[in-house]
């Protein structure tokens, strides 16, 4: 079959979640799902295979497929059921990322499923925003083990009342919960549609053609690199619980066609930092995707040629009751530098030098008196892109795993009691060199009354690596002024904020690559 066959086919298959993650976007009611786009949304079939992911949040790449073999049987599915959850040891990524998972029936018979997952701005724990550095899993937050949600669409009280009797901003989550189930509906019926008009049969025909063609252009991918055997280290700053320089180490082997990723020799588990098996997976997954063609379907066909060791136990492969708000935010971060340093030695010419390698997470929660109510805030901010050959690395926008946009400084300040008195590039911050590292941001915000506010980032001590010659990007940092004191801040941890008092936050700017002529 002719690749533009496929491709129609790929489109007619993407455009569902496509138009999923477009409905939950505009009828969120939190800024860090309606702008910032912190979501994704798939579609898979009966058996729980990947089918289409529309371009969201590449973290979430290999957690979806995942979680949706571990969900497929669990349940005796029937129309107009929703089961959710955001158990990270159950291949979820962290607690605020809560998974909405529904049955797609046509003519009575079960031909798939759609889903999509978002990240609450709250989703209760010690601290608002829920990613405070933590020791273990409970005190991050409400675990939701998967649980049947919605009946005939509609959300059961009971268990309704429970989830949001422990969450921070109830009507906001309430919101966002309602517009994910929206963007559920619409996923369900554009899907039935599909099926009726083309037969079951013949959409699972397309199905596996789809599936196919994608994993052979990822086997031509992994072709071409060089075989051999090759390793590459770095490390996570601290943990925000005093343990600092923790390793992550690949060794990637490339042969008969196969990648296998095998992060044994990582560092034990810490406070806060533990991806789960289904975040480091997603890295790998994104690694190889990008290599791809852009052009190619992102489905369940390009993982085929990955194999990933892990260690449980280890701060790639948590082990439950480890914390793990951190793995998915800044060890996803920390995992790609490693694997796209790795992968440098096998593609010379065409890996970039290390981005940011952090998300700069922001958290602020407290009682706004203006609005009268309580709130939990979150948000990412964006930093410099690593150079490549031939191109200067794109400055203050959010690299690799999270892939989101910036947080509009209106819309804070329409929601928040504060002001953003300075949100500019950080200019010449990027690494130098033949190409050059794109620069971080500086921003400065000033609270209009009390707040709790959470950082958590990395890449204050150590900075992203440059390639090929190129100079390394500059590394991050937060500090408060309060009056004329200033307070430097840790990149991990809480204060509690003053009316008047101002925040500042400067991000990583990435890696130069080549030498400077």
């Amino acid at each position: 079959m002719s690749a533009d066959a496929v491709g129609l086919y790929d489109e007619v298959f993407a455009s569902i979640p496509e138009e999923m993650g477009a409905v939950l976007e505009r009828s969120a009611y939190s800024p860090n799902i309606k702008e910032r786009r912190d979501y994704s949304c798939a579609i898979f079939d009966a058996r729980g295979r990947l089918i289409a992911q529309a371009s969201h949040i590449p973290v979430h790449l290999g957690a979806m497929p995942l979680l949706a073999r571990h969900l497929a049987g669990r349940f005796e599915w029937r129309e107009g059921m929703g089961a959710l959850t955001n158990d990270p040891y159950q291949a979820g990524t962290h607690l605020p990322d809560w998974t909405l998972f529904s049955p797609v029936f046509a003519s009575g018979d079960l031909v798939g499923f759609v889903a999509n997952r978002a990240h609450h701005a709250d989703t209760g724990g010690k601290s608002p925003g829920s990613m405070a550095p933590s020791r273990e899993l409970f005190e991050e937050g409400l675990v939701i083990p998967p649980t049947v949600l919605l009946e005939d669409w509609s959300p059961r009280q009971e268990i309704l009342d429970w989830i949001l009797a422990n969450v921070r901003g109830r009507d906001e989550r309430l919101g966002d919960l309602q517009a994910q189930i929206g963007s559920n509906r619409i996923g369900v019926r554009r899907f039935q549609n599909l099926v009726e008009h083309i037969g079951i049969a013949e959409c699972d025909r397309r199905i596996d053609v789809l599936l196919d063609y994608s994993a052979r252009l990822a086997e031509a991918v992994v072709n071409d690199l060089a075989p051999g055997v090759y390793s590459f280290e770095d490390f996570l700053d601290d943990d925000g619980a005093g343990r600092e320089r923790i390793r992550i180490a690949l060794t990637l082997t490339i042969h008969d066609g196969r990648l296998t990723f095998d992060f044994t020799a990582s560092d034990d588990q810490a406070a806060s930092l533990n991806a789960t098996e289904a975040v480091t997976r997603s890295v790998c997954c994104y690694a190889l995707r990008a290599l791809m063609p852009a052009e190619s379907p992102t489905n369940e066909g390009c993982w085929r040629p990955v194999e990933v060791a892990l260690r449980p136990g280890s701060v790639v492969c948590a082990a439950y009751p480890a914390a793990v708000a951190g793995g998915n935010v800044e060890t996803s971060q920390r995992l790609t530098d490693v694997v796209l340093g790795a992968l440098a030695q096998a593609a010379p010419g065409r890996i970039p030098a290390a981005s940011q390698g952090t998300m700069n997470n922001l958290l602020i929660g407290g009682w706004d008196p203006f609005r009268q109510r309580d709130y939990a805030y979150y948000e990412t901010i964006g930093g410099g892109c690593g150079a490549g050959p031939g191109w200067n690395g794109a400055s203050g926008i959010h690299c690799h795993m999270t892939n989101t946009r910036n947080t509009p400084a209106e819309a804070l300040e329409a929601e928040l009691p504060l002001v953003v008195e300075e949100y500019r590039l950080k200019r010449d911050s990027g690494g130098d060199g033949q190409c050059k590292g794109g620069d971080g941001v500086i921003k400065r915000i000033r609270f209009l009354a009390p707040a709790r506010v959470t950082l958590f980032g990395d890449r204050r001590r150590s900075s992203p690596y440059g390639l090929a010659g190129g100079m390394n990007g500059s590394p991050g940092g937060q500090r408060l002024i309060r009056g004329n004191e200033t307070i430097e801040l840790p990149a991990k941890g809480e204060a509690d904020v003053q009316t008047g008092d101002l925040l500042i936050i400067e991000t990583p700017s990435g890696g130069g690559y080549g030498p400077k002529v």
